[in-house]
């Protein structure tokens, strides 16, 4: 079963090494574009964060399954992403991706939550 997924993980993931070893500029742009998601994805879970509140009953329960859902994608990532080459890319990938899907969560709960109120 480990050389099935070692074989699909090379499959997608060789031609991204490839063409970001074939310049300079395409590793800078990987790198950038992986950075570029990681602070959007952590500026959308701190203004959603702040928007929520303080913790209470309701929103303790919000911040929880937001956790939750921020470790399900790394976890997700870890088994999807390769190690064994430009694992520095795919750890800001999996992080970035991590605080994406747990702002967005953030995001629907309080468009459903507060939409009544607007």
């Amino acid at each position: 079963m480990r050389i099935k997924s070692i074989e699909i993980s090379n499959m997608f993931f060789n031609p991204l090494k490839t063409w970001a070893e074939k310049s300079t500029e395409n590793w800078n742009m990987l790198v950038g574009s992986s950075l570029l998601l990681l602070v959007v994805g952590a500026i959308l879970v701190y203004v959603y964060q702040r928007k929520l509140g303080k913790g209470d009953e309701r929103t303790n329960q919000i911040y929880f399954k937001s956790a939750l859902i921020m470790l399900c994608a790394i976890i997700f990532g870890d088994l999807i992403f390769p190690k064994e080459y430009m694992w520095q890319i795919f750890f800001l990938f999996k992080y970035s991706l991590a605080f994406l899907a747990s702002g967005i969560y953030l995001a629907i709960r309080y468009k459903k939550d507060f939409s009544q109120f607007i």
